[in-house]
């Protein structure tokens, strides 16, 4: 159905009326602000006693009141604000409906708001934008002198197809404001994330390190570590939560911050799984969980590791040239308490390296939905070997995007490469 036409009974001093409301209407993009220049306006322009706004809950397909004042510039509350019958009809027929006799008019049931309040007259009018109806304007008046005339349902009218274009700009204005500051908040916590990473590599000789980071969405549940434990000793750390955004991301950097300290502290690496496992189940409630590979090297080679539950590191052997990876092994941090945690103790040989990663990596996928897989990253750690850990790690990700052929990622990749150099 189409929006009405207006009338010719619109004089020119209605026309005058109907452009300066416009300008006054149009005049904020602010949504309350609109909506109250619009109740204003109608108000004005039609002498009426009451005013109301109401906009159509595409969702629910249901009107919900939007703003409703008297004369003197109350506010009223919905069940004393319009007569439904008036309104129902109007949203069912998208015509404007006039009454100067609502008490005794055949075309309406008079329903108790008309009865009590004794009712006069009453004019209504669709919000139409682009024939979709956006809401209705409603006026009222229980004055016997305070009759509405044709000339007043077209001035109506207009100002209600006026007020629907005033209201949607307002909503679409809202709803950008609203999508800028959630994207500058979320840029915020990514950046606040990319800072909990750490900056600087430790330098112990012997050792290459190097890493990488992407995230899926603004944020991420994966993070990786590497810090400085003495002269002798550096300690690295690969995690992934088992959430994604920003609830994974709050998870990650209280995990981070555990385990940093317990292993400042001087814990060896099981007894630091141990204590975040447990500090972890006595204050979070959340039902999240982190898989964590924690690694501590000593200056001769040697190496303790802990897997708590999360995918097994690929050691990539220099005189064999071939590539293993280490068992799996423990349950996640902050599912189970008494997390039976196991350590294992080797020492890399020079020219030898190791490979951590997230499961982002080996479960990317290709166009057919074919996963990227344990056996090809062993296959192309087994080629890179001999190359410096930075070279391993760009390798690595090259192939991964190669055999992506373009598909976006629906999780989070990290990867850290360490090499002994003896």
């Amino acid at each position: 159905m189409t929006a009405p036409t207006l009338s010719t009974k619109l004089t020119a001093e209605h026309l005058t009326t109907l452009y300066e409301i416009s300008m006054t209407m149009n005049s904020n993009l602010e949504f309350n602000a609109a909506l109250n220049n619009e109740i204003d306006a109608m108000m004005l322009a039609t002498r009426a006693e009451r005013g109301v706004l109401m906009g159509l809950d595409e969702s629910t397909g249901e009107l919900r009141l939007l703003g409703a004042r008297g004369v003197s510039g109350e506010s009223l509350a919905q069940e004393e604000a319009y007569s439904t019958t008036i309104v129902n009809q109007v949203v069912a027929t998208r015509q404007p409906l006039l009454t100067n006799n609502a008490m005794f008019d055949n075309r309406i049931t008079p329903g108790q708001s008309i009865i009590m309040r004794g009712l006069r007259a009453i004019l209504c009018a669709p919000m139409l934008v682009q024939d979709r109806l956006v809401g209705v304007v409603y006026v009222d008046t229980s004055m016997r002198s305070g009759n509405f005339t044709e000339a007043d349902r077209d001035l109506l009218s207009a100002i209600a197809n006026q007020a629907g274009i005033t209201l949607e700009n307002a909503r679409l204005y809202a709803v950008a404001v609203e999508k800028g500051r959630l994207e500058h908040e979320l840029q915020l916590a990514r950046e606040i994330q990319q800072g909990l990473l750490p900056r600087q590599k430790p330098h112990l000789a012997g050792y290459e390190l190097e890493a990488v980071w992407q995230s899926a969405r603004e944020m991420a549940g994966d993070f990786y570590d590497y810090f400085m434990l003495n002269d002798e000793s550096f300690g690295v750390v690969i995690a992934d939560v088992s959430d994604k955004g920003a609830p994974s991301a709050l998870f990650m950097a209280v995990a981070r911050t555990m385990i940093r300290s317990y292993a400042f502290a001087g814990l060896p690496p099981r007894e630091t799984l141990s204590q975040t496992n447990d500090l972890i189940l006595e204050d979070a409630e959340s039902g999240m969980f982190v898989t964590v590979y924690h690694s501590v090297f000593y200056k001769d080679g040697r190496g303790i590791h802990i897997n708590a539950g999360h995918n097994p590191p690929l050691v990539y052997h220099s005189a064999t040239r071939t590539a293993s990876y280490l068992s799996r092994g423990g349950r996640a941090i902050g599912w189970f308490p008494d997390n039976p945690l196991l350590e294992v103790e080797f020492a890399l040989q020079p020219g030898d390296l190791i490979v951590y990663y997230t499961d982002g990596l080996t479960d990317a996928e290709d166009p057919q939905g074919e996963s990227f897989g344990e056996s090809r990253l062993a296959d192309l750690v087994a080629q890179s070997g001999d190359c410096s850990a930075a070279e391993v790690v760009q390798r690595i990700l090259d192939g991964v995007a190669d055999f992506g052929q373009g598909v976006a990622p629906f999780d989070d990749l990290t990867l850290v490469v360490v090499r002994y150099t003896g």
